[in-house]
């Protein structure tokens, strides 16, 4: 297991992107209460994001189109981040990049940054060209793009900075995933992420919520089994506490609150209060 096992935040924090800058969220608690606040995915340059409308409601989650709009990494590090280390949060910030060198500098300048407890390298979007996105996904050659991003950010962050990867819920190949991104250096996997999915006007879009938690689950148990000595956070679908210690009982050392937050903003909290109250899983971050 690596050394940073044990700096990875849990057991309960929000999924990157629904969380907005901090600032919505922390209206509804006290963001130091949670295992972490995870950052809405940061690219090297600002990004608009889709066209209208981004999000849609359907009977198994929702269907979304946003395309990882944020302001870009100077002004995060300028605005964003140090309001959040004032707050008391533990801020994993999750990045994306359209090169190993994107990834790498981007962990860099993160990296040396104060207040940072892990990153999260977004390896799991779910239409990565529509978005001019590195490719990351299977086939064979495009897994080994992966690791290479794993390798470059492990180079370019502090030895005690936590590399966390997010991989979509695959359980045929996430454990050979896995296998590849732990020799690259990561140190914990974050499973999963939407599945791609076509938007009522048929724009590249992804699903995400209730619909993907036993697809997310069975991925975590399956990691679990095969790689037992590498930290696994729960997200896809989690919207309950009963979710949350399913997902932690299938072997995840945390999880994260996605979909359901945008439709009931209070969810992370009242989760993490709900699981921090039972004994089973305080395993202070690792297993």
């Amino acid at each position: 297991m690596s050394a940073n096992a044990a700096r990875i935040p849990g057991p309960v924090m929000n999924a990157a992107g629904c969380g907005g800058t901090g600032r919505e969220l922390a209206a509804y608690g006290d963001l130091s209460a949670l295992g972490a606040f995870v950052t809405r995915t940061i690219t090297l340059t600002p990004r608009t994001g889709g066209s209208m409308p981004r999000v849609v409601e359907t009977p198994s989650g929702l269907l979304h189109a946003v395309g990882l709009q944020n302001p870009g990494l100077d002004r995060f590090l300028a605005t964003e981040l140090p309001w959040l280390v004032r707050q008391g949060a533990r801020v994993v910030v999750s990045i994306a990049g359209e090169s190993v060198v994107e990834h790498a500098e981007l962990a860099r300048r993160v990296g040396q940054s104060p207040g940072v407890a892990a990153v999260e390298v977004d390896l799991a979007e779910p239409d990565p060209p529509a978005w001019g996105l590195l490719e990351t996904r299977e086939p064979i050659a495009s897994a080994l793009v992966a690791t290479r991003v794993i390798s470059s950010c492990r180079r370019e962050l502090p030895r005690d900075v936590p590399l966390l990867a997010k991989l979509r819920p695959d359980p045929v190949r996430v454990v050979d995933q896995a296998y590849g991104l732990l020799e690259a250096g990561v140190d914990g996997l974050v499973v999963g992420h939407a599945l791609p999915a076509l938007m009522p006007d048929g724009r590249s879009g992804a699903l995400s919520g209730p619909a993907l938690f036993p697809v997310a689950r069975r991925c975590v148990a399956e990691l679990a089994a095969a790689v037992p000595d590498l930290p696994v956070i729960g997200c896809g679908g989690v919207g309950s506490t009963a979710d949350a210690h399913a997902m932690l009982d299938a072997g995840a050392v945390a999880v994260q609150i996605g979909t359901a937050l945008l439709h009931d903003p209070t969810a992370v909290h009242r989760i993490a209060a709900g699981v921090g109250g039972d004994r089973r899983h305080d395993t202070g971050g690792a297993r």
